[in-house]
């Protein structure tokens, strides 16, 4: 849309666009038939009881990108994903920021935490909301970094934090280094909880065979090093792991193994019956 060349017109008309993309975006949502959460704003506290917080730091005034920001810390709902108006309730401190701007008055950095690569703003939701309307990329922000004990990778939308949430019980049972974690993924919550209780089953038959004590750090890493990975290496080779991942294949034959054989065991003829009830 062109300019007027009067700055509160422009603003006005800068807003009900905003408004406008908000509502068109929600019905294409509805049209296309994709989870009501898609477009909702991630909030902070959600995320971070979803990944598990381990500390946090200041990092002090940088630029970073508009399209980063996802969330927020505010429990309202004024704006969307992409920080669009939800409702004329924000319009008037909406338009005030935004003629200000537009009659050149600096307008001061935002707050955000940021998790992984993620954005969420703490003060200054109206300031991006804006920015984002008026075509900008990037905004200055007063940045402090939150860290996690899962990585807040793969977060698109709030059914996301389901999933993180289980994995990070998963790993709490589980301590792993992350290089094995990055194996371990699987596309349904309930799996991590299966995965758990199939290291700890093994890790108990380990210890009634060897007549030890191993704590969960120790079964872990055996686990992964003595039953997974050689166990994944030959569903491989066998080209048995399937379409899903390949933690998701080991859990999947692993019961169908004990359902044929009533064994724990791995060898050629699990391998063998394992193939032929494909």
């Amino acid at each position: 849309m062109r300019e007027t060349g009067f700055p509160r017109a422009d603003v006005e008309n800068d807003f009900l666009r905003a408004r406008r993309r908000q509502v068109l975006s929600r019905l294409a949502h509805r049209l296309r038939r994709e989870p009501d959460d898609v477009n909702l704003i991630l909030p902070f506290d959600d995320v971070i009881s979803a990944l598990g917080m381990r500390g946090e730091r200041y990092l002090g005034l940088q630029t970073i990108a508009l399209d980063s920001i996802v969330g927020t810390v505010d429990s309202r709902r004024d704006f969307d994903r992409r920080f669009r108006p939800t409702s004329g309730r924000v319009r008037e401190r909406w338009e005030r920021l935004a003629l200000a701007q537009r009659k050149g008055e600096p307008l001061p950095p935002i707050d955000v935490y940021r998790v992984g690569d993620l954005h969420f703003v703490k003060d200054g939701h109206h300031r991006v909301s804006i920015a984002i309307a008026t075509g900008q990329q990037t905004i200055d922000a007063y940045v402090t970094e939150v860290i996690t004990a899962v990585p807040a990778k793969g977060i698109r939308r709030r059914g996301d934090l389901l999933l993180k949430s289980y994995e990070r019980m998963f790993r709490a049972r589980v301590p792993l280094p992350p290089q094995a974690y990055s194996k371990l993924t699987v596309t349904d919550p309930w799996t991590y909880a299966e995965l758990g209780e199939a290291v700890e089953a093994w890790g108990f038959r380990c210890m009634q065979n060897e007549r030890k004590f191993l704590d969960r750090a120790e079964v872990a890493r055996r686990w992964f090093a003595e039953e997974y990975t050689p166990v994944v290496r030959m569903l491989r080779e066998a080209d048995l792991l399937g379409s899903g991942t390949e933690a998701e294949a080991y859990l999947r034959v692993a019961r169908e193994r004990y359902r044929l054989m009533r064994t724990h065991e791995w060898n050629d003829e699990v391998i063998r019956r394992l193939r032929e009830e494909r």
